[in-house]
């Protein structure tokens, strides 16, 4: 396999004098298998080489990814990469490259995921298949290996490596569905059998659903539904750049979730994925965004670090130019409940497996509209007493997590999946004392 310090010396030699510029290389191994009505049907490994070029001639800026990674062809996308920057407007804005640095001795690594066999993403598909007892099974089991380089002009390396892994699927029975999902950085460590069994369990107490009124209801909210919470936090309110364009909610140093709320960032947590460095080639850290309730800071590539006059904290991304800096290992807090010990805490309410299709209605008081999935319960006198039907919401997240909203927070924090997966964060369940549920799936 290729070198991905290579592929990006390789570059940085061809560019040589004529623009400053940095690379980042990206190698590794994608392999896919899914599963439908029960059985596999599609096994897929893809080998991945690509690197990323930006150069910057006299202020003008431009960049380019290619997976032609001969040495023809990465002559020609370098000449090219070049060619455009000198077409190019001046970029007033332009924070140029940093300089040599220090990383975090971080390695989000485990050898059998790297290497697994077919047979290894099998057998966790056998193994959720297994737990359903009658119903039909589908979704898919993933594994990815990434060797990540960086390299500028000024001197500034990094190298990294990780792998992650995820089970992902449903069971169906005839009229209902239940969703399960398992991720982290190795196969081995998750338990398919109990994914599996999560989701049989949600189809099987699915059937026989029924309409509810719409209204306001309190809600526990599995890992999934927080995570994609969090993941609209972080896009919609600690983005600088978004900040920075008078669209974020965020106002540090307010007290505006409740006090058992902590929201960071931090790749060099021992359960956090990726690597330690942005595509800035800048190191990461751990970032406090909410710490008991305050919201504490934002989120920085150079481009916005420059603007406001700090630091990058490392969370520049290859599209950061439009979509801004963004955090990549979010973790929320956890607490001691159990989701039993939740549920039995209300009269009346709701219980909500997955989230799905949420869009934006106002990004400063991030209002999101979406509908439940996959796993939508009733919850009368502390117990769960029967399946609802799709219901669509409309709820400011800022609003559901505001002071004294939260009422309890589980002890069961995972890597969840969110609405914009595969983005992974690290989050629990969580008890709110209300959500506002507009309507049915039609509207």
């Amino acid at each position: 396999m290729t070198d991905p310090r290579h592929l990006v010396d390789t570059v940085l030699e061809i560019v040589g004098a004529r623009a400053d510029a940095e690379a980042v290389a990206d190698v590794g191994t994608s392999a896919l298998t899914r599963f439908a009505n029960s059985f596999i049907h599609q096994n897929v490994s893809e080998d991945v080489a690509e690197v990323t070029l930006r150069v910057a001639v006299e202020g003008r800026v431009s960049s380019a990814t290619t997976t032609a990674t001969t040495p023809d062809g990465l002559a020609a996308f370098v000449g090219d990469t070049i060619d455009i920057a000198t077409h190019r407007p001046p970029d007033a804005e332009w924070p140029g490259f940093g300089g040599r640095t220090d990383y975090p001795d971080v390695d989000h690594w485990d050898a059998a995921t790297a290497h697994a066999h077919p047979t290894a993403r099998a057998e966790a598909v056998r193994a959720f298949v297994a737990a359903g007892d009658g119903t039909a099974a589908a979704g898919y089991c993933r594994t990815e290996a990434h060797d990540v380089a960086y390299g500028n002009t000024l001197g500034r390396s990094a190298a990294g490596r990780y792998t992650t892994a995820i089970v992902d699927g449903i069971h169906q029975t005839p009229t209902s569905a239940g969703s399960g999902h398992g991720a982290g950085r190795a196969l081995g460590a998750i338990d398919a059998a109990s994914v599996g069994a999560l989701a049989a369990a949600r189809a099987r107490d699915s059937v026989a659903a029924y309409d509810v009124k719409p209204g306001e209801y309190e809600v526990v909210l599995s890992p999934e539904c927080v995570a994609t919470i969090a993941v609209f936090l972080d896009a919609y309110g600690f983005n600088a750049k978004v900040a920075q364009d008078g669209m974020s909610f965020v106002e540090p140093g307010e007290q505006q979730f409740d006090g058992s709320i902590d929201i960071w960032d931090d790749a060099s947590d021992p359960e956090a994925l990726f690597v330690a460095s942005d595509t800035e080639g800048t190191p990461k850290r751990r970032v406090d965004l909410v710490r008991g309730g305050e919201t504490v800071s934002l989120v920085h590539d150079r481009r916005t670090a420059h603007r406001d006059g700090v630091e990058s904290t490392g969370h520049a991304t290859a599209a950061g130019d439009v979509s801004g800096p963004l955090g990549t290992n979010v973790f929320v807090g956890g607490g001691d409940a159990s989701v039993e010990e939740m549920i039995a805490s209300i009269d009346r309410g709701i219980y909500v497996a997955t989230f799905n299709y949420c869009r934006v209605l106002d990004p400063k008081s991030l209002v999101v509209t979406g509908l439940t999935r996959n796993g939508t319960f009733m919850i009368e006198n502390g117990s769960i007493t029967g399946a609802v039907t799709t219901m669509r919401f409309t709820q400011s997240f800022i609003g559901a997590l505001a002071p004294g909203r939260v009422r309890g927070i589980g002890s069961d924090g995972r890597f969840a999946d969110s609405e914009f997966g595969p983005t992974m964060v690290h989050a629990p369940s969580m008890q709110l004392a209300s959500w506002n549920f507009t309507g049915g799936a039609e509207g």
